[in-house]
């Protein structure tokens, strides 16, 4: 069982910065791929990166590809998405996940393949 709670969401204007912390509980922790989702109102969620267990491999998405880092520390069991100039569209609540992937890649897309969630934190850009 992993339990995890986000932290560093707020309001921030276009092009400014904001690092998200994603704190879990759980001594496999460190075994879970964690993917970092967001969703805006009316929208459907969507994954907009991933980091692998030992966090050397990351994905992105196109929409913030060279913009947003994802790191992990698994010693303090902490996951971070580091997310630079940030543009109005990148206003949504954004979700941390973990999941085993049982694949044969560390990468999981679906968000129903991560079993667990933490609780959300809100970002606003402000143009």
């Amino acid at each position: 069982q992993v339990q995890l709670v986000e932290s560093g969401g707020g309001l921030v204007q276009v092009g400014g910065s904001l690092r998200l912390s994603c704190a879990a509980s759980g001594r496999t922790f460190s075994s879970y791929t964690v993917g970092w989702f967001r969703q805006a109102p009316g929208k459907e969620r969507e994954i907009v990166a991933a980091i692998s267990w030992n966090g050397r491999d990351t994905h992105y998405v196109d929409s913030v590809k060279g913009r947003f880092t994802a790191s992990r520390d698994n010693a303090q069991i902490t996951v971070y998405l580091q997310m630079n100039n940030l543009k109005p569209e990148d206003t949504a609540v954004y979700f941390c996940a973990a999941g085993v992937p049982y694949g044969p890649t560390w990468y999981i897309s679906g968000s129903h393949e991560y079993p667990f969630w933490g609780q959300g934190t809100q970002v606003t850009v402000s143009s």
